[in-house]
């Protein structure tokens, strides 16, 4: 086989070890090798470091193995060239498992070009990255605290959450807050209702009237102190993640305009026809994504955070569908389809992305609307989510490239595509139902006149 890399290096991460194997190709086609064992701390860190510049080696190659690979990129990050490969794809032949076969599995892949090295953003994005996952933890948090707090009212048969929407709304938590502090009287917990709470005074009297016992008021308080406290991180969290938002844009302005001081000949020179000259900032990203239906700042926020504003280290937009999971699989034998389900790919922002494609499904203007009705009818409301979250991504990819807002087809497109069939398909079913239909098209119109005879 073609020999790639001349000298090259495969890591085998551990919590508490790494084992390194360098394999270094002569000039007389022999090959040297060498293993050796380091632990996980900055110092051993270190030192494997040195003894991979001792060997000359120039790329490395290691599993993304839980959170363990972090340390280890931090302190050869910028040294040697890194690539982290998936556990599955560079599986050791079966009964020759051990961690110096491993390492020494994966040098050989490297050496010999058969890996494929999975996306590492820069600092700065795996930063942002850090900041909005930790963001969704805190509120799947919350979302479980207010899931306690229910409970808590259920065992004191209290019934606010059949008469409120929200519990820990305005007007729910202060009552929820006086029945933690003593309060039972249900009138006078049911004055505290404000704006269109009012008009449901009479069954809050109802619904507040419960059995509650000190033990309930305990709960009670501490759910809301930690509830205050989630609320209260989750809007640290949010200032922090604007800030960073900021700073890089304030960064790309400064480095563009002195870009733009230093090469004045190559901003004339550049052709209309090609991609934007000057780097998208994150801020401008974020205003882009906001104008597609469903996308709300938070969501726009965490896709940046995933993907960055960079879509040329995508090949195209069907491999950035592929690479976060929102693509069917292919799965075909014997000339039979099996199953199609998706790749797992990144978590974080499917999750997101589905998100949007749920409220982007309930919009009656938009051609994302008309998507999911069609395939929700026919595939189920499921596939037809996963389908309109799909159709989403390749709209961020191509908006991110062109640095273009979001361009709505309108919810009629798909009919206008094929306007003959879907005429044809519902003068039968009106046939069907004993009516003789007349059609007549007005050019001056885009609608057709319909006469129906009973």
């Amino acid at each position: 086989m073609i020999i790639i890399h001349q000298r090259c290096a495969g890591l085998d991460v551990h919590k508490r070890i790494v084992v390194a194997c360098c394999l270094w190709m002569l000039q007389d086609g022999t090959h040297r090798q060498e293993t050796r064992t380091f632990g996980t701390t900055t110092a051993e860190l270190l030192k494997l470091l040195d003894w991979l510049q001792e060997w000359g080696i120039t790329c490395v190659a290691m599993e993304s193995t839980a959170e363990y690979w972090k340390p280890i990129f931090n302190i050869l990050e910028g040294n040697v060239e890194i690539l982290l490969v998936n556990a599955r794809h560079v599986k050791a032949v079966p009964g020759r498992k051990t961690d110096v076969n491993d390492a020494q599995w994966l040098a050989e892949l490297l050496q010999h070009g058969l890996l494929r090295a999975s996306f590492i953003p820069p600092r700065e994005q795996r930063d942002l990255r850090e900041l909005t996952r930790q963001r969704s933890n805190i509120v799947r948090e919350r979302a479980s605290v207010v899931n306690q707090l229910q409970k808590v009212l259920e065992s004191a048969n209290i019934k606010l959450a059949s008469v409120a929407t929200d519990v820990t709304g305005k007007s729910a938590k202060e009552m929820l807050l006086a029945l933690a502090g003593g309060a039972s009287d249900p009138d006078m917990l049911a004055q505290m209702a404000r704006g269109r709470m009012r008009q449901k005074r009479a069954a809050l009297q109802e619904a507040l009237k419960g059995q509650v016992r000190e033990h309930h008021r305990f709960l009670l308080a501490q759910e809301l102190t930690h509830l205050d406290f989630l609320d209260e991180q989750i809007a640290l969290f949010d200032t922090e993640i604007k800030r960073r938002i900021h700073a890089n844009t304030s960064s790309s302005e400064t480095s563009g305009q002195e870009s733009g001081t230093e090469h004045p000949s190559d901003v004339q020179a550049v052709d209309d026809t090609a991609s934007p000259a000057q780097p998208l900032t994150w801020a401008k990203a974020v205003e882009l994504l906001d104008s597609i239906p469903g996308v709300n700042q938070r969501i726009a926020e965490v896709v940046i955070a995933e993907l960055g504003t960079d879509m040329s280290r995508f090949p195209s937009a069907s491999h950035l569908a592929s690479w976060a999971g929102l693509s069917p699989g292919n799965n075909q034998s014997a000339g039979k389809q099996r199953s199609g389900q998706i790749s797992p790919g990144d978590r974080p922002l499917r999750k997101y992305l589905v998100q949007a494609a749920n409220a982007a499904a309930k919009s009656k203007t938009s051609y994302l609307g008309a998507l999911y009705a069609r395939l929700a009818s026919r595939r189920g409301r499921k596939r037809a989510l996963i389908a309109v979250a799909h159709a989403i991504l390749i709209s961020i990819y191509h908006m991110l490239s062109r640095q273009e807002v979001y361009q709505d087809l309108g919810y009629g497109y798909l009919d206008e595509r094929k306007r003959k069939a879907v005429t044809n398909q519902l003068v039968r079913r009106l046939e069907r139902l004993g009516y003789q239909v007349h059609l007549s098209h007005d050019q001056t119109s885009p609608t057709i006149p319909v006469e129906l005879a009973g």
